[in-house]
């Protein structure tokens, strides 16, 4: 039993206590200022009749995500089936009306939505009824909120003193409430009331005994919509003054079974365009219709049967349609190549379709044989444009151009060609030859000659270096133009044919201007861009070769490798440049050109091994960057910087190639590899920054820039430092004959 309230008797609660503090009930959330009604009281106790949450989990660890509410249970509801009873004051009829409705309740937030479905013809204002939100207890517990235990089948829940029976549950809702561990009560059923028998017996009144026909085409217009067949037509109006052949495309549409039809004016015919010849609608069979009085089709017919109303007559629809016209109309299956449709008295031929057409009977209708029919008489030949024969003033293209117009244009260059192969940094896209005169003259002999090819235009320059105490005067021997081929008649109608780049290699003899000359050798540049280019050099085509050096040796094989390990007594492999195309020349029998010879050793020799300078090596890769319009070095950086955890500004080499790789940077393989390896320090650790600065072509450029491969100003003809000297003839063997003994 408590004790009164009087002095001396009261307990002070606060003796022993130690925290005194307030709990902070305002705070924000998402910028929003909120109060949070679920704090404790002073010292941390709780308020008078305030339950709060528990510190843990009434689950064990391990069972469960470890995920937040709103992310494990993101777009889950629960869906459940009730009613409530709603109160109808001031009617005879009825005293209360019950209203189903759907209950949600979002597990990502214990939020609750209630919605009425909407009844045609109710005259109720349905739809949501309460809006999302959480709902709180009914009194006394009105300072908590529903949650999912509240909720069971056969349950009535309370929102805001509306009294809401719970009948049913979908089959998540039921699996959900199982799984928690929630026994199921029986489903319930909606109680009848009567508002809703007379609505039912209502509705069943309104249903006619003799239903009318419905012409439902809702069916065809969902299949078919966007369906389009389209045919090409003629119209033959030659009998009618001034008439000739009109070509039609007829458009039918499968939605609703109408036709369109257009008509193709061609140029310069005299007709004025008319965008549609007939418009879209339905087209009968038999036209063109006489024109009907008014009423006097019409979808119903109403008969009178027993007399005038008002004396106890009445009217009755005729279901006989005794009194209805009927018009066919062209169908798909009237529509066909070679048929003839009557277009309200126009005789209008089908000769051929489109494939979307072709594709559609061929499988509604199993129609293979789609051959257009040829309504037209074939259009007479095309007479050839002559012209006049070249003559021998300025050049040929030239002279053809007076021939094409009035008033004479100069000719018109290949502008694309120019800009694709024109000089563009470290590619100069020049092919340059040393060649030497086929004569007899012993002091022409002597004479070196440099052709250089340029690609952008086809033209050819022909210069010779000047040589000491050889009595002949060097320079330009040829103006750079380009050289018709030999054998060519000059005055003629015909373009001539001149020397393209495919003419041009190591062993060809040339005929430039009544002078022969064998071309000898080449600069690295016109060896390593014609085996870059192989598909348009078939001399550079090293697979090529090797197929041609296959099929000559393929009876011989084991001569072959006697011959190449005779040339070798020291078995190391590797033979002279000389003793291997002596070797070659005599294996295939001369069937190989000496560019072709020459690109086997390239492929197959041992170069030296020495160092390359860095600058040179990253001057390569700026290069390549910046052809293929590389730019992503920031990214780059900062994947480098997130993936070195130690920040050191290391990574190993693996991981800085990896990365390469991973942004796909378009540098050569083993251009990569070397670079990655310069930079490499103890440990195989990368410095990344010094790589990736040292390839940024946008904001450092190094100091040397010139690549190993570069196209050399001051070519002389002579063999250059990096020409082949030794080859490896035991690679060849392996790809010519396989890994075998």
């Amino acid at each position: 039993m408590a004790l009164p309230l009087l002095p001396g008797n009261s307990f002070n609660r606060n003796l022993g206590k130690e925290k005194f503090h307030k709990s902070q009930h305002f705070g924000y959330c998402n910028k929003v200022a909120m109060i949070d009604a679920e704090k404790p009281g002073i010292g941390g106790e709780p308020l008078l009749g305030q339950n709060l949450k528990p510190k843990y989990s009434v689950f064990p660890r391990g069972i469960g995500s470890d995920a937040p509410s709103w992310v494990a249970f993101d777009k889950q509801v629960l869906s459940f089936d009730a009613y409530f009873q709603e109160v109808i004051t001031e009617r005879r009829e009825e005293t209360y009306r019950i209203r189903q409705c759907k209950i949600y309740f979002y597990l990502e937030d214990d939020t609750i939505q209630v919605v009425e479905p909407q009844v045609k013809n109710s005259g109720i204002p349905q739809g949501t009824i309460v809006r999302r939100h959480r709902i709180p207890l009914p009194p006394p517990y009105d300072e908590e909120y529903y949650k999912v235990d509240h909720f069971n089948i056969n349950k009535e829940v309370v929102f805001y003193a509306t009294p809401y029976k719970i009948i049913n549950c979908d089959q998540f809702t039921r699996n959900f409430l199982t799984k928690l561990g929630v026994r199921l009560n029986p489903p319930g059923c909606v109680p009848e009331d009567a508002y809703s028998t007379m609505r039912k017996r209502e509705q069943d009144a309104m249903k006619p005994l003799r239903p009318y026909d419905r012409f439902d085409t809702l069916k065809q217009f969902l299949e078919h919509d966007r369906h389009v067949l389209r045919f090409y037509c003629i119209w033959d109006d030659t009998s009618s003054m001034y008439g000739d052949l009109r070509d039609l495309i007829l458009h039918y549409y499968l939605a609703d079974d109408t036709v369109e039809i257009l008509e193709v004016i061609p140029k310069n015919a005299g007709r004025d365009a008319v965008p549609v010849f007939l418009h879209r609608g339905k087209l009968p069979k038999y036209g063109p219709l006489k024109l009907h009085r008014p009423g006097e089709i019409a979808a119903r017919t109403v008969l009178n049967v027993f007399g005038p109303m008002g004396h106890g007559g009445r009217y009755l629809i005729d279901n006989l349609k005794t009194g209805a016209v009927h018009h066919e109309i062209y169908k798909d299956c009237d529509l066909a190549i070679g048929a003839t449709i009557n277009l309200l008295g126009r005789k209008i031929i089908l000769c051929d379709c489109d494939p979307y057409t072709k594709e559609f009977y061929k499988t509604k209708y199993g129609i293979e044989d789609f051959t257009p029919l040829q309504c037209r008489p074939p259009p007479p030949p095309r007479v050839e444009r002559k012209f006049p024969p070249y003559t021998g003033f300025g050049s040929e293209e030239d002279s053809l151009c007076s021939c094409l117009s009035v008033v004479p244009k100069p000719p018109q260059k290949d502008f694309r060609k120019f800009m694709e192969k024109d000089r563009r940094g470290l590619e100069s896209n020049v092919l340059r030859f040393a060649a030497k005169l086929v004569t007899d003259n012993p002091i022409d002999k002597e004479r070196t000659f440099i052709i250089s090819f340029f690609l952008s235009d086809d033209t050819i320059l022909v210069y010779e270096p000047p040589q000491r105490n050889s009595g002949v005067l060097g320079g330009k021997f040829l103006e750079r133009s380009q050289v018709r081929k030999p054998g060519q008649e000059i005055f003629k109608s015909e373009m001539s044919e001149y020397f393209k780049a495919q003419d041009l290699f190591v062993g060809a003899k040339v005929l430039f201007n009544c002078h022969h000359f064998m071309l000898v050798d080449a600069d690295d540049y016109a060896f390593t861009y014609m085996e870059k280019n192989s598909d348009e050099f078939p001399v550079a085509d090293i697979s090529s070769i090797i197929i041609k050096l296959r099929e000559a040796g393929a009876s011989k094989s084991r001569e072959i490798k006697q011959l190449f390990a005779g040339s070798d007594p020291g078995n190391t492999n590797v033979i002279a440049y000389d003793q291997f195309r002596n070797l070659i020349t005599r294996i295939s029998d001369g069937n190989l050109c000496e560019h072709e010879i020459m690109t086997l050793g390239r492929n197959y020799g041992v170069r030296d091994t020495g160092e390359v300078d860095l600058n040179v090596l990253l001057a390569v890769a700026q290069e390549q960057l910046k052809r293929k319009a590389f730019e992503n070095f920031s990214k780059l950086t900062d994947v480098f910087m997130y993936n070195d955890r130690e920040k050191n500004g290391l990574l190993p080499a693996q991981e800085v190639r990896t990365i390469f790789k991973a942004f796909r940077v378009p540098l050569e393989d083993d251009l990569l590899r070397t670079l990655i390896s310069r930079f490499e320090g103890e440990h195989g650790q990368v410095c990344y920054q010094k790589l990736t600065s040292g390839l940024n072509w946008r904001e450092k450029c190094p100091a040397v820039c010139q690549t190993p491969i570069q196209h050399d100003e001051d070519w002389s003809g002579k063999p250059s430092t990096h020409i082949v000297k030794q080859v490896s003839y035991l690679l060849l063997l392996e790809d010519l004959f396989g890994l075998q003994d």
